[in-house]
């Protein structure tokens, strides 16, 4: 082949690979637009779990911050309004903590369509986490297993971008929650704690005591009787005292692990109903440590909390279990292995208020926001219930 030959061979080449990116880009970026299920899950979500999976959980966090993903084109009916933070939620499905750390994302992921956005775990101090890797999906199990250990900007960091973000008048109607942490080297467990009341009750809408990330050492034992009255007390009271000094009382919302023993949560329940120790809600639940048999997937013996579909069950029982115990009193945001509307539906009967999504969104993308929403109103108005608040807690007794 002669030289001019192979120049003209090169040109074309070059000129069909323009073509084909630019016709994939095009493909690709108009599915995106019309938030297209079938591809995300088909091609999209596939092709990005080739890759390692905290550097795409960082691309997805990106993604949202720079409104990369659609704003949602439909308005959520009145049915799925529920009143919640003495706020009033435009829907009952949030993100739960753990996906958006650092307050980097709230606006793009109030803008797909999620009725509140959590953000979190943050913790006084920054600090790196755990070391990588950290994050293994589990994919034929439909979960995933982390152990980040509260990777944390900080709060200065952290607040500041939730002041900026309240100065946006795009952004005024988003409900955020702030979930709390406390650094792995702190020797003063309630000190974390209370300094985050104080740094966050006059941005945040509701505020979340985490103790029951099994990825801080001791942090779990947190949920003991005693040291949990002494951490309660201890919040409650610095909450309080920003209420008297003229601040919006922040409500304070207590977040549990699934692997609590039905003596443990009685416990907990007592604790919650002691003058000086009473929350505003509870969210079930965290990560759990056990690995049911029914795993396949080579990583199931990473160490780690474990989300995802294998929580579904656990995390739905432990609400009704905590929905009988406070006797209906203490709302409760229902989390753990919600993959679509009878899942979400499922944690309302048993006393659920809302419900957050952490690994269905990793694994299906944006379009899972939705699609859950659509399946929850078509399973409400089926049931007879014209909204959620008339559902939960309907399966509670039983």
């Amino acid at each position: 082949m002669s030289f001019r030959q192979k120049m003209t061979l090169f040109q074309k080449l070059k000129s069909t690979l323009a073509v084909g990116t630019g016709s994939t880009a095009v493909f690709v970026s108009i599915n995106i637009y019309k938030n297209n299920e079938q591809f995300y899950n088909n091609w999209l979500m596939p092709f990005v779990h080739l890759f390692d999976p905290e550097s795409c959980h960082r691309v997805a966090v990106l993604a949202c911050k720079y409104r990369l993903f659609p704003k949602a084109k439909e308005n959520d009916p009145e049915s799925l309004s529920i009143r919640l933070f003495d706020r009033t939620l435009r829907n009952p499905l949030g993100i739960a903590a753990g996906f958006d750390k650092h307050a980097e994302a709230i606006a793009g992921l109030h803008a797909i369509g999620f009725g509140f956005v959590e953000i979190g775990s943050v913790t006084p101090l920054a600090q790196d986490g755990n070391p990588k890797p950290r994050v293994f999906r589990l994919s034929e199990d439909k979960a995933i297993i982390n152990r980040y250990g509260f990777n944390s900007d900080g709060h200065d960091e952290v607040l500041q971008r939730i002041k900026t973000l309240r100065e946006d008048s795009q952004t005024t109607g988003a409900i955020i929650g702030v979930n709390l942490g406390k650094n792995k080297e702190s020797t003063d467990y309630s000190d974390d704690y209370v300094i985050g009341v104080e740094k966050f009750a006059a941005v945040a809408d509701y505020l979340v005591i985490n103790v029951s990330s099994p990825n801080t050492p001791g942090l779990r034992d947190l949920q003991h009787e005693n040291h949990l009255k002494q951490l309660l007390s201890n919040v409650i009271n610095k909450r309080n005292s920003l209420t008297a000094g003229g601040q919006r009382h922040v409500p304070i919302f207590l977040k549990l692990a699934p692997d609590l023993t039905n003596d443990e949560a009685k416990r907990i329940a007592k604790v919650i109903k002691q003058k000086g120790c009473v929350v505003d809600g509870i969210i079930i639940s965290n990560t759990t440590v056990e690995r049911n048999p029914s795993l396949v997937n080579d990583n199931k013996n990473e160490i780690g909390g474990l989300s995802g579909a294998p929580l579904t069950d656990r995390s739905t029982e432990l609400i009704r279990q905590m929905y009988r115990l406070t006797d209906g009193k203490v709302p409760i945001i229902g989390v753990g292995g919600v993959f679509s509307g009878k899942d979400a539906f499922d944690k309302i009967l048993a006393g659920a208020s809302a419900i957050q999504i952490y690994s269905s969104f990793i694994y299906h993308g944006p379009p899972i926001v939705p699609k859950i929403k659509k399946e929850l109103g078509k399973l409400l108005m089926e049931s007879g219930y014209a909204n959620v608040a008339e559902a939960v807690g309907r399966n509670a007794k039983k």
